[in-house]
This record gives structure tokens, C-alpha cells and sequence, in this order.
């Protein structure tokens, strides 16, 4: 089976360019699953009850969430009941949501965890080593199929996890820098690996937002309004081929899809 993982997505270019390209890898037998991380979405600020319907009819079958998951209030409710999206299993008891699910394909369950990381990150998150280690406690027996999105600022933390979970699930890729890494391997234990998948949005800017308003940031330190760039957009990600059988992974490829050059 073939998953294909789509890296953070950012705004309405990242919208388009992910509707676009699950379509045609599904069309293409190139995917049999899509899953994107979508907490960018809403102008690069979380995501809207509206946008992620937008995205489930765009082809992705599950989105992943990370540390913008509350910035569109009215998604608190959204998340409640759609058993599509999951946001980090580490956060505090009683938020709104799911930390991990699980969703149909043709080779049985898939399930999907998101944990977010500490270095740099949410203080209030518990430790995501030891809530994934509860986790397959109680579910790994249900699964032979199991993807985990690591949304963290440090690498080391990301390829700690990594080396952690090694043989104990799927895939382990990790989400949130915007910049996709070209680490991707398979280990010897059959885990996917990937430190970063991407953006999926437009790269001629500064992770997504226009370049002048970044700078004037840095340079001056004063508020600046964020606005999303336009040019250079492109779907970052990981295409996955995976054995339903023994829940290992087979292969990892990265994957750029160019929608559209700088000023083209």
C-alpha cells in the first residue's frame, strides 16, 4: 500500500497545490491514502471547520495538526466530532479532539498519532516518549499499520524519536520547520524516517509568509502583519510504501511537486 504524506500545509496556495496533487496520485495508482498536515491552513494559522472539509473533498483522508491547533476558536468544536483530524496526544488532559486515529483503507486500519515536541516548543505538552510508550501499551495490538507525525522544532528531538519508536511502528516523519530534509531512509527494522517533510505552499518566501514582512521584523523587531507570499508553490512530502501485512515500511521517497515557478 502507498501513503502519501503531505508537509505542512500553508495558506490557500498550499490548498491548491495539495488538492491538486492528491487528486492526480490517486487517479494515477500513485497513492492509495493521503495524509496532510494542516495547521497552516486558515492563512497560516490553524484551521477552520469550512477549510478542512475543503481539503477531505481535495483528497487528503486524514490531516494532522501541531502547535497553531487552537488559533481559529471555532475549530475547538469542529474537532470534537471529526474523526478525521488529530492533534497531539501530549497535550493536556481534557482539550478538544483526538491525539491518535484511526482510518479505514483497503488494507485494513491505519492508525495515525500526532505528538508534539518540547525543546522550543509547548511547555504545557507531557513528555511524547513516554505518552507514545502508553499508547502502544494499550493499542499496539489493533494495529499493524501505524504512522506517527513528530511536529518539533529540534531535529535532535525528532531523530531521538526516531530511534525510539525504530520497529515499534510504521513511520515516524516529522512536521513543523517548513523545511523538508533529505534524511529519508528505512531502517533495518522496517521504520520510515524523515526529520522534516516540508511546506506545501509558496517557497519564495520565508516559510511561507511574504519575504519584506519577515525582514522588517527581523530588522526592526517591530509587530508586523504576516501575510502569506504567492509565488514558487510547491507540495513537499513523503510517498511511503508500506506492508499491510507485517505494518513495515517497504520504502520512503521525498516528494516535490512544482505547481507553479517564481513569477510563472
Amino acid at each position: 500500500m502507498k501513503i502519501l504524506v503531505v508537509g505542512d500545509i500553508v495558506g490557500g496556495p498550499g490548498r491548491m497545490a495539495m488538492a491538486r496533487v492528491a487528486t492526480r496520485y490517486k487517479a494515477e495508482g500513485r497513492a492509495d491514502v493521503v495524509v496532510a498536515n494542516a495547521e497552516n491552513s486558515a492563512a497560516g494559522r490553524g484551521i477552520t471547520g469550512a477549510l478542512a472539509e475543503e481539503l477531505f473533498a481535495g483528497g487528503a483522508d486524514a490531516l494532522t495538526m501541531g502547535d497553531h491547533v487552537w488559533d481559529q476558536k471555532e475549530a475547538a468544536a469542529y474537532f470534537d466530532r471529526e474523526t478525521r483530524i488529530v492533534r497531539a496526544l501530549n497535550l493536556p488532559p481534557g482539550v478538544p479532539g483526538k491525539g491518535a486515529i484511526s482510518i479505514q483503507t483497503k488494507a485494513g486500519p491505519l492508525a495515525i498519532v500526532q505528538l508534539m515536541g518540547r525543546t522550543f516548543m509547548n511547555a504545557s505538552a507531557d513528555c511524547p516518549f513516554r505518552t507514545m510508550d502508553e499508547w502502544l501499551k494499550k493499542h499496539a495490538s489493533q494495529y499493524k499499520l501505524i504512522l506517527v507525525d513528530m511536529h518539533a522544532e529540534a531535529t535532535s528531538e525528532k531523530v531521538a524519536m526516531g530511534k525510539y519508536l525504530d520497529g515499534r511502528v510504521t513511520a515516524v516523519l516529522g512536521t513543523h520547520t517548513h523545511i523538508q530534509t533529505a534524511d529519508e531512509a528505512v531502517t533495518a527494522k522496517g521504520t520510515a524516517y524523515m526529520t522534516d517533510l516540508g511546506m506545501t505552499g509558496p517557497c519564495d518566501s520565508v516559510i511561507g509568509r511574504t519575504t519584506d514582512a519577515i525582514l522588517t521584523r527581523f530588522l526592526t523587531g517591530m509587530p508586523t502583519k504576516f501575510e502569506i507570499a504567492s509565488g514558487d508553490v510547491r507540495l513537499h512530502g513523503a510517498l511511503l510504501t508500506v506492508d499491510p501485512d507485517t505494518g513495515k515500511a517497504l520504502k520512503i521517497k521525498r516528494v516535490e511537486e512544482i505547481l507553479s515557478k517564481p513569477n510563472g
